[in-house]
């Protein structure tokens, strides 16, 4: 069956769509991964049919390399590189396992280290002050519906793909939490704050009196209960943390980032922490304790009469 298939498209687009299809349905990627990975096949099947007149499984070590050095050679960052070949990697141990191809072209490649950045994070106080102001927040549906959005993400710390997948009924008011859906299709319950939950209630309310068309199942709508998108929230979240932050990076993630680094600050267990953020290992999260030995060493430089 997948011999046929092959040989029906020799561009390999069968193939990639194949791939696309079995992260999608069986590994449950999230689509903006599903859309990073689609762009990125389609990019090494230009490369191989320009620069080799090769189709994608058809490719061997040294095309793979090639395409890693031209990469590199047009200022591709490492992370971004990695990714690729992490992709890369993916959907040739796929048709490896389908018996489309004998070995993985990519399992010699070594990748590039990225250099570490410690992830930003908002201070705390400043949030507060962002949150709790009375001019720039009212009681408008919009309005509220957009605290909400900073809310979730500083009081939750999920993803933006979790917060546009959430629906009214993830949110369990009597037991205070809200279930999320994350990577790999993988569920989780997170606890939300009272202030939190007073709010959605609020927004619930604000909602259920729109005269919207087409009523959404979406928690989080737009100004015309259609369901919103990243780059709506994305766009809403960098608006306000302007009015706080002059740092060049003001996006959900920063604020993931931020509810992260206050729980290890107040000396929440690690592994908790990895708990309520989703994450598959400890090493992901153990990225926010150079945070906190960071501001240790701010406070030994300001009080310790040696420092």
């Amino acid at each position: 069956m997948y011999i046929h298939l092959l040989g029906l498209c020799s561009s390999g687009t069968m193939v990639i769509e194949t791939f696309l299809s079995y992260l999608t349905n069986e590994k449950r990627y999230s689509p903006h991964t599903i859309s990073s990975y689609h762009g990125d096949l389609i990019q090494f099947r230009d490369f191989l049919q320009t620069t080799f007149d090769l189709d994608l499984l058809d490719a061997k070590h040294v095309q793979v390399r090639n395409f890693m050095v031209y990469l590199l050679d047009h200022k591709i960052g490492p992370n971004s590189v990695g990714r690729k070949m992490s992709a890369l990697r993916s959907f040739y141990k796929y048709n490896q396992r389908l018996g489309l191809i004998t070995s993985n072209p990519v399992s010699l490649i070594k990748v590039p280290k990225a250099p570490k950045h410690l992830p930003v994070f908002i201070d705390d106080q400043k949030m507060d002050d962002l949150l709790d102001s009375t001019e720039i927040f009212d009681d408008s549906f919009p309005s509220v519906r957009d605290k909400l959005v900073l809310e979730v993400l500083f009081g939750s710390g999920m993803r933006l793909s979790e917060l546009i997948a959430l629906r009214d009924q993830d949110v369990d008011f009597f037991e205070g939490t809200v279930k999320v859906m994350g990577k790999g299709g993988k569920a989780r319950l997170i606890p939300l704050p009272k202030p939190l939950l007073l709010l959605l209630k609020e927004y619930l309310a604000l909602k259920a009196l729109q005269n919207f068309d087409n009523k959404s199942a979406s928690l989080i709508v737009t100004n015309k209960g259609a369901d919103v998108y990243r780059a709506f929230i994305y766009q809403t979240v960098k608006r306000y943390l302007t009015y706080i932050s002059t740092q060049d990076k003001r996006s959900p993630h920063v604020l993931r980032h931020s509810y992260a680094t206050s729980l290890l600050n107040r000396g929440a267990d690690l592994n908790a922490i990895k708990e309520l953020l989703g994450h598959a290992s400890l090493a992901a999260t153990q990225v926010y304790t150079h945070n906190s030995i960071e501001k240790l060493k701010t406070v030994y430089k300001q009080a310790h009469p040696k420092a």
